[in-house]
């Protein structure tokens, strides 16, 4: 291993420099030094419209694999669900570290479940497989478009809530102040204490919010949601996990993107730096449930943009596989769930994509992606 720094390249949202420094971080553990690369890639630039309309699959890691082929850098940073399956000649994921959380979670103001969201309330969701997931189990409920990082998600959800509490304290505060004026003008003599709606000032409630929630009423919004569903793993690597009101909802029901919550490391194919990567971070459990993963979306077809959800888990010598292939408006689907032999699960995810195709996947995947 040559003793430069590995130049690693990563996408400057805040989510994109918390991965990366995840990578960092264990790659300094195995006494490599590191710099980070910030590059802009497609996904970045283009911020008003939906992910699905970007191109069918890359948005979000073209730009920073050229600049590894190029050799600008040495290797890059992604989010495995926006790796597109076939990857560039002389690219190798060279490391698929331990992964976190693959599960969605529905993030709400005050911590409402999934099925008890009201008739009518407005979800969301930048994925076409999140929202035919979301009108499959609820059609009763409105999926409207919502993209930014995560926290600009969050806040998006948080704005007209905290906006319609504050301006409530306000009208609250005021009267409070006005029936104080009147009594002190009738008695000639200070009041007593009235009773206030709420115990707090505003500007001590004000004061009590986090930095997240002071952005979020200060935001300016053209939807009003009652609830956003992000992936899990997002939520913790922002920090905010713990900071807001979240629900997990199940991956039988609903089944994640491929490679959900995993992050991939890609790098030259046959060189020091490459090796290097895999010895020091990839972790062979989450190897083989990503790759189960992809090698069925592959095999469906679609690219991440389609609404597919796989998800795979080791367990023993066993690799059980879930799938979900809907049409856009979740009114149709084509399921299974399948346990794949540990020695053969390649073969055997191919096949399990076959017959997932043969039962109707393969219209519903085209109809859904306009192919």
């Amino acid at each position: 291993m040559r003793e430069e720094s590995i130049r690693l390249a990563t996408r400057g949202s805040s989510l994109a420099l918390r991965q990366a420094g995840e990578i960092e971080a264990a790659l300094e553990e195995r006494r490599h030094d590191v710099d980070l690369v910030e590059v802009e890639t497609e996904g970045d630039r283009i911020t008003d419209e939906r992910i699905a309309d970007l191109g069918r699959t890359g948005a979000f890691v073209r730009a920073l694999d050229e600049r590894v082929l190029e050799g600008d850098v040495d290797a890059a940073v992604h989010s495995m669900k926006d790796v597109p399956t076939e990857m560039p000649e002389d690219l190798v994921v060279a490391a698929v570290p331990r992964r976190a959380s693959a599960g969605d979670a529905l993030v709400t103001p005050d911590g409402t479940a999934f099925d008890d969201l009201p008739e009518g309330a407005v979800v969301g969701t930048s994925s076409m497989r999140r929202g035919a997931q979301i009108r499959a189990h609820r059609p009763d409920l409105e999926v409207a478009g919502l993209r930014g990082n995560v926290d600009t998600r969050v806040e998006k959800l948080l704005a007209t809530h905290l906006q319609a509490e504050h301006e409530a304290r306000q009208e609250a505060e005021e009267t409070y102040q006005a029936e104080r004026e009147r009594a002190e003008t009738a008695e000639g003599e200070d009041p007593e204490e009235g009773e206030r709606e709420y115990e707090e000032t505003v500007e001590s409630w004000f004061d009590s919010l986090t930095e997240l929630e002071k952005r979020a009423l200060g935001r300016e919004v053209d939807t009003e949601y009652d609830a956003i569903v992000l992936a899990r793993a997002g939520l913790e690597r922002s920090g905010l996990a713990h900071g807001v009101n979240l629900v997990d909802l199940p991956t039988g029901e609903f089944v994640p993107a491929p490679g959900q919550g995993a992050l991939a490391v890609t790098a030259r194919e046959g060189t020091e730096v490459a090796e290097a990567i895999q010895s020091a971070l990839d972790h062979p459990r989450s190897r083989v449930e990503t790759t189960v993963e992809r090698i069925v979306l592959e095999a469906l077809g679609g690219g991440c943009i389609a609404p597919i959800g796989v998800h795979a888990f080791l367990q023993g010598e066993v690799v059980r596989t879930d799938v979900q292939v809907y049409s856009a408006d979740g009114t149709s689907a084509v399921t299974e769930t399948r346990e794949l032999d540990l020695d053969d699960y390649a073969r055997e995810a191919r096949e399990l994509a076959a017959d997932l195709a043969d039962a109707g996947g393969a219209t519903l995947i085209a109809e859904a992606t306009g192919e």
